[in-house]
């Protein structure tokens, strides 16, 4: 239930059922929602069946309401993300309801550290708003029956929904007040992101403990059901929290990444020259050198295939096209050597292929940068 940058539009069928738009917004509900809905039904079936006797198998009817009701808890507290997100202005907002609950999606956005910790609380606020107003309607009218039952889902779930979201750790909406805190402080939203995703952990750690560790100390049994949801809940935690420390991270090495740093060292030949022209430009260069050759307008065109190149005869050297041993280059393959951080990372995204050349200011090539070694830069791998 957290707000995080948009992922490419998948298909219909493989993302799940297309709920429509609300208010602009649009919402899906992912196939793995179902199997929460069949847990509700057969976990709460029976508790049902015995607060109503004589309800029969419409226990179960009771519980998928269940269900509907805190998919619509969600469904509120996400479109509570999306719209305050929609006023400030952050494009692109899109729901996914999940398995876990859900997550609201944006476009690429500029966000503060108010405005980011504004955003992410607002969907426990309509959570705690709608438990108020049920409990308001218990207490004015004292429903019994199905209705009291369901109404008093309606208040625990929302309760509950709003209660877990601001606990203050990654990826839940509260771990966005650590990120904030931080985020003022340094100045650093990355660095912010790394110490909420510690503090998710350590929530995580804390279930476990929580649902296992204690009753196996004090009872000596710990409740099966209560055992897997605290390990499963855990279990999303930790990993949500380990995938925003890596995103936060990655983040923090990007302003470092500069195409001249990254690049192979290189030089341009005449797209007319010939292998004998490579050796001889090749003298006293080091190691591992690339030669690219240029074409008459000044853009490099292809880059020499160190096998291919090894495989020409050396009496075959004058009379062998050093073209015929290269490989071509995407179009517009070229970056120049002091482009960095993002708008380098987005430049190279736009671009075909997997190697560009790197040019300085006078547009000469001074090396060749692999699409390898800038994943590599960026995921510390």
């Amino acid at each position: 239930m957290s707000a995080r940058p948009a992922a490419p539009e998948e298909s219909s069928a493989r993302s799940g059922i297309p709920l429509g738009s609300i208010l602009g917004v649009p919402v899906t509900l992912a196939w793995s929602w179902f199997i929460i809905a069949a847990f509700v039904v057969f976990a709460f079936g029976p508790d049902v069946a015995r607060a109503l006797p004589g309800i029969g198998y419409g226990a179960y009817g009771v519980a998928l309401a269940y269900a509907v009701l805190l998919l619509l808890s969600v469904l509120v507290h996400e479109l509570a993300h999306a719209w305050l997100a929609k006023a400030y202005g952050w494009p692109g907002a899109r729901i996914v309801l999940t398995l876990w609950g859900g997550h609201t999606q944006f476009g690429s956005f500029h966000a503060t550290p108010g405005r980011s910790l504004a955003v992410a609380l607002a969907g426990p606020a309509a959570n705690f708003i709608i438990a108020g107003l049920g409990l308001l309607v218990q207490t004015l009218l004292a429903p019994g029956g199905v209705a009291g039952l369901l109404l008093n889902i309606l208040v625990l779930a929302n309760f509950l929904v709003a209660v877990f979201n601001i606990l203050p750790g990654l990826p839940l909406d509260g771990g966005r007040l650590v990120e904030s805190l931080v985020w003022r402080v340094t100045g650093s939203q990355e660095r912010g992101t790394i110490a909420a995703g510690w503090a998710g952990r350590i929530i995580a750690v804390g279930l476990v403990v929580a649902f296992i560790g204690w009753p196996l100390y004090r009872f000596g049994t710990v409740d099966f059901s209560l055992g897997i949801v605290g390990l499963l809940v855990a279990g999303f935690l930790f990993v949500g929290a380990n995938a925003s420390m890596r995103d936060a991270r990655m983040r923090l090495r990007l302003p470092k990444l500069a195409a001249g740093a990254l690049a192979t060292p290189a030089v341009g030949l005449r797209a007319d020259a010939s292998v004998a022209d490579v050796v001889e430009r090749g003298r006293g260069l080091a190691a591992g050198t690339e030669f690219l050759l240029v074409g008459a307008g000044g853009q490099p065109e292809a880059v020499i295939d160190p096998p291919s190149f090894a495989s020409v005869p050396r009496e075959l050297h004058g009379t062998t096209a050093a073209a015929s041993v290269a490989r071509a280059l995407a179009p517009g393959a070229v970056v120049r050597e002091d482009a960095a951080g993002q708008p380098l990372i987005q430049y190279l995204a736009s671009l075909k292929g997997s190697e560009y050349a790197v040019v300085d200011l006078a547009g000469r090539v001074t090396g060749l940068l692999r699409q390898e070694t800038v994943v590599r830069a960026i995921t510390g791998r």
